[in-house]
Formats: structure tokens, sequence, C-alpha cells
């Protein structure tokens, strides 16, 4: 993608141009983006490894155990440093995006129930910015009570509700966008897609019987097929100063 095209978006969002040149520059800095020519950009290394993992939401359903056997996901962190705040953040994103929640002090915990188990877990988190130092393990026998505690951890009725005005949401912008102008239907399609993304990005991916993993399925397809819709538009809206991108 272009740098002129980069500004051209920010323009349909009040972004100045001058920020937008800004922010390239840092994420350029910061390995996230890579000049391949004069002006043009793709993903750098540290942007391609962090896509690769926030981009898996489209197969995430497949990834999971047809069933769950109670076991769990635990990462143990005391023996992280928590003066280094910019690793303290990573941290808490990653941990955030796998669903992880704290049970205990220095203890997160998510049900096992990613094909793969902590092996694949800790591969992920690390791709995201876990410290490497951080314990990822499985917990197979939790004491009865702490089962019980952890299965509470998430607030599965905000979840749910939030499936369904997601639904909602998604058929009413469907249904809207062919008659909106290019611009509208461009800033529509990243408004209403970038909140549904985020939300599946940040999914717990719960099994049953702590979710409805049935209306995360109906939201999640629902999910792929507007991000589909919303791809056309922007490759027209960015093909008109004759922009290629990945």
């Amino acid at each position: 993608m272009s740098a002129s095209s980069a500004v051209r978006v920010g323009a349909l969002f009040n972004i100045s141009e001058n920020s937008i040149r800004v922010t390239i520059n840092r994420l350029h800095s910061a390995g996230m983006l890579s000049l391949v020519d004069r002006g043009y950009y793709l993903l750098g290394k540290e942007g391609v490894n962090f896509a690769r993992e926030i981009n898996s939401w489209r197969n995430a359903e497949t990834s999971l155990l047809p069933s769950w056997n109670g076991d769990w996901i635990v990462v143990h962190t005391h023996m992280l440093a928590k003066s280094d705040k910019k690793q303290a953040r990573q941290n808490d994103r990653a941990l955030k995006i796998l669903g992880l929640k704290k049970l205990l002090p220095d203890m997160h915990i998510r049900p096992s129930n990613i094909q793969g188990g902590a092996s694949v877990v800790r591969e992920k988190l690390q791709a995201l910015g876990l410290s490497q130092q951080a314990a990822v393990f499985c917990a197979f026998d939790l004491e009865p009570k702490l089962h019980l505690r952890a299965g509470k951890l998430w607030n599965t009725a905000e979840l749910e509700q939030g499936y369904q005005q997601g639904v909602i949401e998604l058929k009413e912008s469907i249904n809207r966008l062919p008659t909106l102008s290019l611009e509208d239907a461009t800033t529509e399609s990243f408004e209403i897609g970038d909140s549904a993304l985020h939300q599946l990005v940040f999914d717990p991916l719960l099994p049953s019987p702590l979710i409805n993993e049935s209306l995360r399925r109906e939201f999640a397809e629902l999910v792929r097929h507007y991000d589909d819709i919303g791809a056309q538009i922007w490759h027209q809206f960015l093909s008109l100063d004759n922009t290629q991108f990945a």
C-alpha cells in the first residue's frame, strides 16, 4: 500500500496527513512495516507475525476440539519482571487475545479446548508478544471449588448478547451498503466490520457448557461474509488511485 493511499484513507476518518505519515514512520521503525519502493509499504516481519495470529479468527472454530473434557491451560507469570512496562503490556495483550483470565495472582487460565493443547497455545501467545519466560502448561485436576470459580471468570451472558446484537448490526449494514456512496460504504464497512472483528479477535472461544457455541458460530460465519463484502468495497475505493496492496 502506498503512503498516499493511506493518507486518502485517513481523510475518510478525519485523520490528518501528518498524523498518517508520522504513524507510518513509527510502524516502519518498529518493524511492523517494510519499505519496498519509494512511498510503498508491506507488512514487515513483526507485522506479519502479529497479523498471522490476528487473522486466525477466520478459522478459529476449526482449531477447537469437538468437546471439552474439563482441563485447563494455565499461564504462570510470577517470574516476569514487573518493571518492564512495555513487555508487561505485550503480556497482557497476548493473554487477552487468547482469552485467558486471572484465576490467582500471577496465574491466568482458559479451557483447554484448542487443538494441540498447551504447546500450540504457548506458540500463539509468544507470537503475540508474551515473554518466553512465562510458564504455559495444562492443568488436569483442579479441585472442584477452583474449577467452578474458573468457569465463572468470563461474562458469558455479555458475550452471547454481543453475538446476537452483532448479527443484527451486520445484517442491517449488509442491506444498507448498496444504497450508500462509495465513500460512505467504505467508511461504514470499516466501522461496522472493525467492531465485529474486534469482538471475534478477543473472543475467548469458550466451549460448551460454558457458552452457546452455535450462537458464536452463527456470528462468526456472518462476520466472514461481511468481511468479504467489505474487502470488495475497499478494493474498489483504493483502485481509484491504482493502488495495489496485499
